[in-house]
């Protein structure tokens, strides 16, 4: 199937629910819903009074193992908001964490790595995912399946690139001097390191969608700090292998990275149904960029949620008519919900996104 080609609609794997009459699924799919839908990237979390009451004294990735915790949190925007799909609550290192590497969140920092793998005997011993590790994923998924009603649930799980450069780097990197500098040195080493990566991600997207999930979402959150040469030779065949790999499930296929304009047609190339797009270009600069035929998703600045209303409610506006460009347009953030946001701006935004 040509990237560009509207996905089919198929019939539900046993288990799987038929939503035909979301908003979500149809746009994703190239149609035209009766209403634009909307969710926020990372809109289950910080922002959330009842998220910090529930997580209280629990560290994030227990959280993410607890299958009622993370079926509530991600409940929790929906019952809010109104958004027009749920995502789970999770994170890109749970796959990695399940497998037996030794990485954590510290807060304020973000995933951490006891050894960074900076060589082949590190790469080697990197474990492989097995299902069962993920099964209390699965069965948080399985319970929100039951919960959701008519609201579909997405799946997603990091990219081998941001997956990548957390390992080598140890951490978060503003340039990722120590992943550039071995992808370029060293290709063979790191294809196989985003080789084994890949395998990860598709292992832990492919329980959460035989779980019942009706969408993925493949974050490359650092994608943006590469060329599109750079991204072609290096990241693309190893994110195509995830989305290829998900593609018999017959479910959208979101694929999203910050800082990634220029790289907007080579992530729709590795496999995407819906090209998430950050703030920094306009959503139908965007669509002329993927030839004029795309689905697409954004692209509201995160901060100006901090802006007066007057203000945010002509930005949404701005980027519902600019998404009329797309063949498909899904609202969201450039990126995700910042921790002091007033949840209320965000129903607000819900409620205006529906309106238009």
């Amino acid at each position: 199937m040509s990237p560009t080609t509207p996905l089919p609609q198929q019939a539900a794997p046993s288990g799987r629910r038929e939503l035909p009459e979301a908003p979500f699924l149809a746009a994703a799919r190239g149609d035209r819903p009766a209403r634009t839908p909307v969710w926020f990237m990372r809109q289950a979390g910080r922002s959330l009074p009842e998220y910090r009451a529930l997580r209280e004294g629990v560290a994030m990735l227990d959280a993410c193992f607890d299958p009622e915790m993370l079926a509530e949190i991600t409940l929790q925007p929906v019952r809010r908001h109104g958004v027009d799909a749920a995502i789970l609550f999770s994170d890109i290192v749970v796959p990695l964490k399940a497998a037996g590497v030794d990485i954590d969140i510290v807060p304020g920092t973000g995933p951490v790595v006891e050894a960074p793998i900076r060589d082949l005997a590190a790469v080697k011993a990197l474990p492989e995912l097995v299902p069962d590790q993920v099964a209390k994923v699965a069965d948080g998924v399985k319970l929100l399946v039951e919960r959701l009603d008519g609201t579909p649930l997405i799946g997603f799980a990091g990219a081998p690139f941001t997956l990548a450069s957390y390992l080598i780097e140890g951490g978060p990197s503003r340039n990722h001097e120590h992943t550039k500098a071995l992808m370029h040195s060293e290709p063979a080493l790191w294809h196989e390191l985003a080789g084994r990566l890949a395998d990860i991600a598709l292992t832990f997207l492919r329980a959460q969608l035989d779980a019942g999930v009706d969408a993925i979402q493949l974050f490359d959150s650092w994608a943006g700090a590469l060329s599109e040469r750079d991204y072609r030779e290096f990241v693309l065949p190893h994110s195509a292998k995830v989305l290829d790999g998900v593609a018999a499930y017959g479910v959208p296929r979101i694929h999203f990275g910050v800082g990634t304009g220029e790289l907007l047609a080579a992530m729709r190339d590795a496999g995407a149904d819906v090209v998430g797009v950050d703030w920094r270009i306009p959503l139908d600069e965007a669509v002329r960029r993927l030839d004029g035929n795309a689905v697409v998703q954004g692209n509201l600045d995160p901060a100006l949620l901090h802006a007066s209303w007057p203000v945010l409610e002509a930005e949404v506006r701005r980027i519902v008519e600019e998404g009329r460009a797309a063949r498909g347009h899904i609202f969201n953030l450039g990126h995700g919900v910042l921790p002091g946001v007033d949840p209320d701006v965000l129903t607000r935004v819900v409620g205006l996104v529906h309106e238009l």
